[in-house]
């Protein structure tokens, strides 16, 4: 039990100033059973608090179908057996790269602009995700014995939006949900987004990454009172596919948190630990003007360049970090925990039983359905994953250009059974002009929803139809396939190829392969596809996310518990095309 509040000056607990020394650990983003361990770490690093968000469209995938909400709880009460308080970031949106910023695709879909404001229908939506999800939260506030001091009132707003009667009656619904501990806000210290994105009567922090004197100071300008806290340290950075490896010195960085501290400012480490985005649920961001820019999604990996690593390992930055925080802690920091076993020996397996694209939509996708335009993913229901379009080109008629519009992301596309391109939203038109009559199939995927800035929710699949020459192809048909289709392990083996009939795949095929690794001393470990493209891969039914030869990516993490000694079964859904040998081989982490 125990009495937290905001001061004039500093955090106080049962009447005594504390600082606040937080890690940000998003608990989807870990294995179950590893949170103990990267919890442990976190103490070890001098932290005494953890930070998580909370992603809505992971635990409410479908209106009323609900996922294991009960994770946060768990999660927190893990937090408190390590000693830790906690900080909790419920949303509704919550940024963090991750798919849609943590929001449903049937809510964006249909709502559009209206999300993030006072909307009534926006916010009745929200008030019963909240209804669900907050009990998770005040059972275990510090008032009752548990660890959770502070929540957060949206996110970022501030570099979204100015709804200022949104803020405050999301605060109230908070309030009226059982919250009692201290509500928070956190913005970049800029002055349109505190205007933004504070509220008043709550506690306002900034985020940023380096100058902290000056950032301290924007936000004094705006709160003369109440304690300082950056509640997002950027220690390290995110990947785009196809981009560099964004890496931050650790001198750099503990140099900066050196500065934090001497302010007299609460910390929070983002990321004090990354993890992975495992199962696609990688989100994107857009550059360049204002965010309206060109699409970059986000790779599998969350390693952040953080002081923790995506293997749960202390980095340079780790012992950088460590001591500078030892100067303020109590007494001697804890001890490193024991790290979790890692692979004992490498494996690799041919993939040799093959599925074609084609049958694993029409087993496990929904039912082909007609359309007079082409439908978003939004309107088909598929949140990560796939959609087929059919459409016919009449004919007689001579060579015209086909042109996938407003393409969201990437479309492989066959004529007449033929493979004739890969179309992209910056390239969406065939090399080669396509004569009538023909068959015309584009296989559509969603590289991940936007998770930042004013292309927020925006839809995917083929927004804007499919012409030929400047005239609509009508009549479309479409199947999506959602990866959590896989879920069902027994649906997938049902497939012809995962029968074990004859099925070897014709080299460059897209499909879905299967294989099984023989493991010995089953640990931590990181899976290669040399001959693959692009695609989404599981190990013993857990996905692990997407793949791409695009780099910088080039391997994915396996956690530990998802190895078993012996056979394990992987599958690979290769959206786009395999080379010769379609194999994968794991092996126990590189030395960090």
């Amino acid at each position: 039990m125990g009495d937290f509040v905001v001061g004039d000056a500093d955090f106080e607990l049962d009447g005594r100033p504390v600082r606040l020394l937080s890690g940000a650990l998003h608990y989807f983003r870990v294995h179950e059973s590893q949170w103990g361990h990267r919890l442990a770490m976190l103490r070890a690093m001098g932290l005494n608090c953890v930070e998580t968000y909370v992603p809505w469209n992971l635990h409410e995938p479908r209106p009323g179908e609900l996922r294991d909400v009960a994770a946060l709880g768990r999660f927190l009460d893990a937090a408190a057996e390590a000693g830790l308080w906690a900080i909790v970031r419920p949303g509704p949106y919550i940024c963090a790269e991750w798919e849609n910023g943590g929001l449903p695709h049937w809510l964006t879909g249909p709502l559009g602009g209206r999300i993030r404001t006072r909307d009534a229908e926006y916010l009745a939506r929200v008030e019963r995700w909240f209804g669900v999800l907050l009990p998770q939260v005040v059972e275990r506030q510090i008032d009752r014995g548990g660890p959770v001091i502070m929540v957060q009132v949206e996110n970022e707003y501030g570099s979204y939006g100015s709804d200022q009667r949104y803020l405050r009656q999301l605060a109230a619904k908070l309030r009226d949900l059982g919250v009692r501990v201290p509500l928070f806000t956190s913005d970049g210290p800029e002055d349109h987004m505190l205007t933004g994105g504070s509220v008043p009567g709550v506690l306002a922090t900034v985020n940023f990454g380096s100058q902290a004197r000056e950032g301290f100071a924007t936000l004094r300008r705006h709160r003369p009172k109440g304690p300082l806290m950056c509640m997002e340290f950027w220690c390290g950075w995110f990947d785009h596919w196809g981009d560099e490896h964004v890496v931050r010195d650790p001198a750099d960085a503990a140099a900066a948190l050196r500065e934090i501290l001497a302010a007299g400012a609460s910390v929070n480490l983002y990321m004090a630990h990354g993890g992975t985005s495992f199962a696609g649920w990688a989100g994107a961001n857009r550059g360049g003007e204002l965010h309206g820019g060109p699409l970059h999604p986000d790779v599998t990996s969350y390693d952040y360049d953080a002081p923790i690593d995506e293997f749960g390992r202390a980095t340079p930055k780790f012992w950088a970090f460590r001591e500078v925080l030892a100067a303020y802690a109590d007494g001697p920091l804890p001890e490193l925990p024991s790290a979790p076993p890692e692979l004992g020996a490498g494996a690799e397996a041919e993939l040799d039983v093959w599925t074609p694209l084609g049958e694993v939509l029409d087993v496990l996708g929904g039912p082909e359905r007609a359309f007079g335009q082409a439908p978003t993913f939004e309107e088909l229901d598929v949140d990560r994953g796939v959609v087929r379009y059919r459409v016919d080109v009449p004919g007689p008629r001579q060579p015209y250009p086909l042109r996938a519009r407003g393409l969201r992301d990437r479309a492989v596309v066959h004529v007449d059974g033929v493979r004739a391109g890969v179309l992209t939203e910056d390239s969406p038109e065939l090399p080669s002009p396509v004569a009538g009559p023909a068959r015309v199939e584009l296989l559509v995927e969603s590289l991940g929803r936007v998770n930042y800035g004013p292309r927020l929710g925006e839809p995917k699949g083929l927004t804007g139809g499919v012409l030929h020459e400047r005239q609509f192809l009508h009549g479309v048909r479409a199947t999506g396939l959602r990866l959590d289709a896989f879920d069902d392990a027994e649906r997938v083996r049902g497939l012809r190829g995962l029968r074990g009939l004859p099925s070897r795949a014709p080299e460059g095929e897209a499909g879905l392969y299967r294989g099984s690794l023989s493991v010995e001393g089953a640990g931590d470990a990181v899976l290669e596809l040399p001959s693959f493209t692009r695609g989404f891969v599981w190990v013993n039914g857990f996905c692990l996310g997407r793949y791409w030869v695009l780099g910088p990516q080039e391997s994915l993490y396996v956690p530990g518990p998802v190895l078993r000694e012996g056979a394990n079964e992987v599958w690979v859904l290769e959206l786009e095309g395999v080379g010769a040998g379609a194999s994968v081989r794991v092996s126990a982490p590189a030395a960090g």
